[in-house]
């Protein structure tokens, strides 16, 4: 079996980012689970550019991150919080995707922000925009304030926790859509 197709996204615009060390500590803790292939992106690297208005327009490391969004096998994705809700940039990039080449992709979904006030951003904002591309997220969503990561690192034991059952959710999601995907074959061979 090949290694799972991953690609981590973390729309943060600036280093050192609270938004990818939490997709990055989702990502390991994945790996550490099973083998993958990763592919790590954030705006602070190929954010220049970005505001383009077609796809045909984006700059080409753009493009060749929503390509490999839509060809991943799954996706874990974070952004901070801003003014309750995810940042105009995250989302800029967000609408760039297919929705078919999203649809049934395993998700995690992550954001960080100052405080506990921020937290339902997870559930009232990115599970609703990845609903929309009938994605399958994962059960468990990671937050963390300003207080649960601390010198690049995630230091508080229930956000910790949060990761773990992240990764694993995504895992089992991981083999479900293989499990598909292999059936979906075997009909297509068969003529069906």
């Amino acid at each position: 079996m090949r290694p799972a197709r991953i690609v981590a996204f973390s729309g943060n615009v600036r280093r050192p980012s609270r938004t990818r060390v939490l997709v990055e500590a989702v990502a390991a803790e994945l790996g550490r689970r099973r083998p993958i292939d990763l592919k790590l992106y954030d705006l602070a690297e190929v954010g220049t550019g970005l505001g383009a208005t077609s796809r045909q327009a984006l700059p080409l490391p753009i493009g060749h991150m929503i390509e490999a969004m839509e060809g991943a096998d799954g996706l874990i994705v974070g952004s901070p919080v801003y003014n309750g809700s995810y940042s105009g940039l995250f989302k800029h990039v967000i609408d760039f995707l297919d929705p078919a080449a999203i649809a049934g992709k395993p998700v995690v979904l992550t954001a960080t922000g100052g405080g506990p006030r921020h937290a339902l951003m997870v559930e009232h904002q990115l599970r609703p925009l990845f609903g929309f591309f009938t994605a399958h997220v994962a059960p468990t969503a990671v937050y963390a304030g300003e207080a649960e990561i601390e010198d690049g690192a995630v230091s508080d034991p229930r956000v910790a926790e949060r990761v773990a059952a992240a990764a694993a959710e995504l895992g089992h999601l991981l083999d479900v859509a293989e499990a598909a995907r292999r059936a979906g074959s075997g009909r297509a061979a068969a003529g069906l």
